[in-house]
């Protein structure tokens, strides 16, 4: 953590009844820096969004925004806060030139010229009504109103959910363009891992409520390696390919057809001798995208180890 840090989180942890959707959460965004926040559905992503505006009390553990808990946002605390939300909600008998008109009574530190040069990367008409407008126009047209108010930290939930390539690459620019002075930051949860990679310096990645990667995008691929192994089926193939427990530092093994791929993080000297104990193998090291990496913590209900732990568990 830093003072420089936009957003911090200590132990953030929020119950459903009796179940933990958010646990023991400790991450934190830097100033000026793009961070995707990554996890299936029902990680707990937008529920940890929704306790750092405040509009979610957490169970135990603390968030900052901009320096403030999130409990204790003024006013003037949420007015440099954009936020945008997934379905982005608009009063559809508006016409676009009025959601502007709309905007620039409401925050005083509207920016129009920003507003009309948004709608026009996003090919949106000024008079069109806004229930005439697609999904991805929607989008341009809250997202302009969203960073028109002059916010220095932008919030986003899935925003580009639904939203054809040419408004992707829209989103994707005005985001690169909000953050180029180096005093703005952005958290961007969303599904579209090419778009992360693409505009995010830095990753989280959200496993059942729990924080198993944060760092940067780099580091992250770094950090991954895989290998495919061909090997017959017999007792000692089956059991170190499918426990993480031969394994050290195991993240993820899935077939591929008759061949296996086997994931892990910070591969070490006792990495290699376990691959090599696997009798009758055929082993090779394959090349490990963004994708690749965040898959194989996503494709398991459970994660035996995360950049945070030394021993599997």
């Amino acid at each position: 953590m830093s003072d420089t840090d936009v957003i911090r989180t200590h132990r953030l942890t929020r119950y459903f009844g009796s179940r933990p959707v958010v646990h023991d959460l400790d991450f934190a965004v830097p100033r000026g820096q793009i961070v995707g926040l990554l996890g299936l559905n029902g990680a707990g992503k937008t529920t940890t969004i929704r306790m750092l505006l405040g509009l979610l009390e957490p169970t135990r553990g603390s968030c900052e925004v901009l320096g403030t808990d999130s409990r204790e946002l003024t006013p003037s605390d949420r007015a440099r806060i954009g936020h945008t939300v997934e379905g982005h909600f608009l009063y559809p008998w508006m016409r676009v030139r009025e959601c502007e008109r709309f905007g620039r009574e409401t925050h005083p530190q509207w920016d129009g010229g920003f507003f009309e040069r948004s709608i026009r990367r996003f090919g949106i008409d000024s008079d069109a009504k806004v229930a005439w407008l697609s999904r991805g126009q929607r989008a341009g047209v809250s997202l302009a109103s969203t960073l028109a108010s002059n916010p220095v930290l932008l919030i986003l939930d899935d925003p580009a959910l639904g939203l054809d390539p040419v408004s992707r690459r829209a989103l994707n620019e005005t985001i690169l363009e909000f953050c180029e002075s180096g005093e703005r930051s952005v958290l961007l949860s969303s599904h579209l891992l090419d778009d992360v990679e693409r505009v995010a310096d830095r990753v989280a990645l959200m496993v059942d409520g729990m924080m198993v990667v944060n760092t940067t995008i780099d580091d992250f691929r770094n950090r991954i390696a895989s290998w495919v192994i061909e090997a017959p089926a017999s007792p000692t193939t089956s059991e170190a390919l499918s426990t993480p427990i031969p394994i050290p530092r195991f993240v993820n093994c899935r077939p591929v057809g008759e061949r296996w791929q086997l994931t892990v993080v910070d591969p070490g000297d006792d990495t290699h001798a376990a691959l090599a104990a696997i009798e009758n193998s055929v082993i090779e090291p394959v090349e490990v995208t963004f994708e690749d990496a965040v898959l194989a913590y996503l494709s398991r209900s459970r994660v035996y180890h995360s950049f945070y732990t030394e021993d599997a568990s």
